[in-house]
């Protein structure tokens, strides 16, 4: 009597890792105490843009905003313009935070540009940080770029309320111009009130 004959099996695929989701920085955090490093570690985790074939609606992380339903903040929004440079208003996710807007670009990876207005005073902003005026708005900069992100926040610093404004790297000018000339139009400029220098410890 034979032996059955056996049948091989088909070769199994080999299996992958799952790749970690891809988050992008879009959004600054800030608080009077934390660190600038602090600061652009919030940015990461806040916001992922999803890389899918139509473009999802924005989700942006809670910051503290103290201002963020203020008449100013009210007045900013409403002066925004539909586009910075060449990225387009984006829709937030719901629930979407008070005093927030964001404006994408035309296709579904890149970051978007994230404003925040109402928030409190950025740390690092002392007697002795440099500034950039810039269409008349006098702006402290975060740059991500020590920490290995490629974006930047920029505070306008000279308003009644503080107005964050995140965009990527690469993004060219246009947009810090565009929401530059939307601040001096809704908002008096009013004098800075940076922190004192900290003093080191004895």
């Amino acid at each position: 009597m034979s032996e059955p004959e056996s049948t091989p099996l088909p070769p199994t695929e080999p299996t992958h890792q799952e790749q970690p989701e891809r988050r992008h920085p879009a959004v600054i955090a800030t608080a009077v105490a934390l660190p600038v490093a602090l600061l652009i570690g919030v940015i990461v985790a806040a916001v992922m843009v999803s890389g899918k074939s139509t473009r999802p609606p924005e989700a942006l992380g809670p910051v503290n905003a103290p201002e963020a339903e203020s008449p100013e903040c009210t007045s900013l929004l409403g002066a925004l313009p539909e586009q910075l440079g060449d990225y387009r208003s984006a829709e937030l996710l719901d629930p979407a935070p008070a005093g927030a807007r964001a404006w994408a670009p035309g296709d579904d990876e890149s970051e978007p540009v994230v404003l925040r207005c109402g928030l409190d005073r950025p740390d690092g902003f002392d007697v002795a940080a440099p500034l950039q005026v810039v269409n008349d708005v006098q702006w402290f900069e975060v740059s991500g770029a020590d920490s290995g992100i490629d974006a930047s926040t920029w505070f306008a610093v000279d308003r009644a309320v503080y107005v964050a404004l995140t965009v990527p790297g690469g993004s060219g000018p246009t947009p810090l111009q565009d929401a530059s000339n939307a601040i001096t139009a809704a908002l008096p400029q009013t004098p800075l009130d940076p922190a004192p220098l900290r003093q080191p410890p004895n």
